[in-house]
């Protein structure tokens, strides 16, 4: 396999890896709004708690979608490095190749004379 396909199936598995990481969180993010949903439900059908329940939902709403804002942020985050690390290695095996290809040519070659 080349370097070059190397590199291709690393970063199809990191961006895999990523995707995965991102429908984790919202799929989570999800049943969270709906863990928590319920309960404010049977507090908003209560008159003079339907308006603290109300605002309490709102918080909430806001708290939670921030804790998975920033998960898929740090996901994207780390999806940028690893696209990098996988872009400098590939770089680096390339020029060793280059450098092992040059080698072995210049070896060949000098004993051919």
């Amino acid at each position: 396999m080349t370097n070059t396909r190397r590199a291709s199936e690393a970063r199809r598995i990191a961006d895999r890896i990523q995707e995965a990481v991102d429908k984790g969180a919202t799929t989570a993010e999800e049943v969270h709004k709906s863990i928590v949903d319920l309960p404010l439900k049977v507090l908003e059908e209560v008159e003079f708690l339907k308006q603290p329940a109300k605002e309490v939902r709102r918080l909430q709403d806001r708290a939670i979608g921030a804790v998975y804002d920033a998960i898929r942020g740090i996901n994207q985050q780390l999806g940028t490095l690893a696209s990098e690390l996988l872009a400098e290695a590939g770089a680096r095996k390339g020029a060793r190749g280059d450098k092992t290809h040059k080698a072995r040519a210049s070896a060949g070659h000098a004993a051919t004379h």
